[in-house]
């Protein structure tokens, strides 16, 4: 065996513990999140526990129910993505279609920019500027409420879907865009019938994994939200997702109570969640692989 034959099994040995340790890791954390979570139900139902309209774990008898917080985090994630998902997918076409070399190089920046902002400084702008402005401008007794919620996961989640988004109009063949205008398409016409058909399988992972970053944030929520463990009956009101009820709550309940389990609960619900949102990402990634179709 040559030097470089060694050299090259020594490299994917090493690559195959990389990733055999990352997988080992997440398995580990998934039954440690099963294991603390799961001894809630020899107290509840698991229907109850979903369902119920109550969560008051410190009371006597305690209530378990995490019903208002699923409903709280899908309002958030839903409105946030009806916010996002147009922001997010216009500025990718408008950077990587439209904009001329200087302006991108003034944009991209921007997004980026706007990707690495901790989430505690966005919570901080929700708190002093976003909240006020909503309290004046709709006349509500708080701005802390689902629509600040909803507008800062925006914030967060407009660089995941403008950058994924972008790379994928980018992955989309040359041939079809200079083909396009060749039979005397405009470019808005080379954009919407042939680039954003051909990158659809980018696009609808970019607003997937956007849409997954919303779920499961936690500063922002626990400081925007408004923390009141009760269905939304509109965008002004308070409520409090899961993420934010387990920051929240995980520091006061007692080591391996019932309280503690109920939030290891809470969490094994949010990472279902969360993982299928995933694995649809990865089923719409899969049926529409950019072949490089088109209609015009």
């Amino acid at each position: 065996m040559n030097a470089s034959t060694t050299k090259e099994t020594a490299i994917k040995t090493g690559f195959l513990v990389v990733a055999l340790a990352s997988i080992v890791i997440l398995a580990m954390i998934v039954v440690f999140l099963f294991r603390e979570g799961l001894p809630i139900f020899r107290k509840v139902s698991v229907r109850d526990f979903l369902l119920g309209r109550y969560w008051y774990p410190t009371a006597d008898p305690p209530d378990f129910g995490i019903f208002p917080l699923i409903v709280g985090s899908v309002v958030v994630t839903l409105l946030s993505c009806v916010i996002a998902v147009p922001l997010g997918v216009l500025s990718a076409v408008y950077v990587s279609e439209i904009a001329g070399s200087r302006m991108k190089e003034i944009l991209k920046p921007a997004i980026e920019l706007l990707a690495s902002l901790p989430s505690v400084v966005i919570g901080f702008f929700g708190m002093v500027v976003v909240a006020p402005t909503l309290q004046e401008w709709f006349d509500i007794p708080t701005g802390l409420n689902v629509l600040n919620a909803s507008i800062m996961l925006a914030l967060m989640a407009i660089p995941t879907i403008s950058s994924i988004s972008e790379d994928a109009l980018h992955g989309v063949r040359r041939e079809l865009r200079e083909a396009s205008l060749a039979l005397g398409a405009t470019r808005w016409e080379t954009i919407s019938r042939v680039m954003i058909p051909a990158a659809l399988s980018g696009l609808s992972t970019a607003v997937i994994l956007g849409m997954s970053r919303a779920i499961g944030e936690t500063m922002v929520v626990l400081m925007v939200a408004g923390g009141a463990a009760a269905i939304p009956e509109s965008i002004f009101d308070a409520c409090r997702p899961m993420p934010a009820s387990i920051a929240a709550e995980m520091a006061e309940a007692p080591f391996r109570g019932d309280h503690y389990h109920a939030l290891f609960a809470t969490g094994v619900v949010l990472f279902m969640m969360t993982l299928a949102f995933n694995l649809v990402a990865d089923m719409i990634a899969a049926k529409y692989k950019q072949v490089g179709t088109a209609t015009l």
